[in-house]
């Protein structure tokens, strides 16, 4: 007896689902073409409405398949629903509409390889919160990494951080990976509900904060119905795209990865942005790689090298 199509596409997905490199390598690449599609987005459609209108979508889209485990985990989600609006708001609406902001004053690239950061981040608040044990060659891999940033964020003249002459872009860019640090870190206290449930409770806190970051440092309530009309096609191909792959995909992919390895490790793979946001920016964006991205992305690989194999080894 043979097992039926439906059997084995299941089987496929649960194990695929039990790969944490496999995942968190999908959950980079998705993640990795959000940059890029935040710079196609610019003079197509206004960030505050790709936000309510991507996070509106992603909620629509898994609306089908959540109403039976929400059903099941409402007691938990009617009790801990601060918790999932925060996971929402922080993670999903904060990092989001400040690195589509930032599209408008800095370069694709840059977006990509400061997200590095979002590592170093959730290292520190491990080691300093919860007193994780960091090992030397972690501390290296962090230094290195820092070292890139630098770099990057300076555009090659580290001087300018005495000055700090640092570019407005670049800074958004690093406050949106603190946002996404604390939204990491915060996952250890997940409760224990379905994926899908989890997807639909957070989504509507990153639709409430999306409509609060359009009321206060948007440019109003009053003005979306316009923001909205002026969409063009591409703004709506971009739209698509936010909405199934770095919003419902990369999300449920990086939970589940966090949960196979834990967030230290996890947010390791958040480096590999880099790469394909790069990528993506240069094919894409035709954007041209200055000499202080080379330099930056061999400390920042070297960081990643270090860091991973350290934790591997304990």
């Amino acid at each position: 007896m043979t097992d039926s199509p439906e059997t084995t596409r299941a089987g496929a997905f649960h194990g695929i689902m039990d790969r944490p490199y496999l995942i968190l390598i999908l959950t980079t690449l998705f993640w990795g073409g959000n940059v890029v599609a935040g710079k196609l987005a610019v003079g197509h459609i206004d960030a505050h409405s790709l936000m309510i209108l991507r996070w509106t979508g992603a909620l629509l889209l898994v609306v089908p398949f959540a109403i039976g485990p929400v059903k099941r985990d409402w007691p938990v989600i009617r009790a801990r629903w601060l918790l999932y609006l925060f996971y929402g708001a922080v993670g999903y609406a904060t990092f989001n509409v400040f690195v589509y902001v930032a599209a408008h004053y800095t370069t694709g690239v840059n977006t990509a390889l400061e997200q590095a950061t979002i590592n170093i981040m959730v290292l520190l608040f491990n080691f300093v919160l919860f007193g994780t044990r960091v090992r030397v060659l972690q501390l290296a891999g962090v230094v290195l990494t820092i070292a890139g940033i630098a770099l990057i964020a300076t555009h090659g003249e580290l001087s300018r951080i005495v000055r700090l002459d640092l570019n407005v872009g670049d800074l958004m860019v690093l406050f949106a990976c603190l946002a996404y640090a604390v939204y990491s870190i915060a996952l250890r206290w997940r409760p224990q509900t379905n994926w899908l449930s989890f997807l639909a409770a957070t989504f509507v806190g990153a639709i409430l904060a999306s409509i609060a970051y359009q009321a206060t440092i948007g440019d109003g309530l009053a003005r979306l119905p316009a923001n909205l009309g002026a969409i063009d096609a591409q703004g709506w191909m971009i739209v698509a795209y936010t909405v199934i792959f770095p919003s419902v995909l990369s999300q449920m992919l990086y939970v589940r990865g966090i949960e196979l390895i834990g967030s230290n490790r996890a947010s390791l793979f958040i480096n590999l942005i880099p790469l394909f946001g790069t990528i993506g920016s240069i094919i894409v964006l035709g954007e041209v790689l200055q000499p202080f991205h080379f330099i930056a992305a061999v400390l920042i690989a070297a960081g990643i090298v270090l860091a991973e194999w350290s934790a591997r080894r304990g």
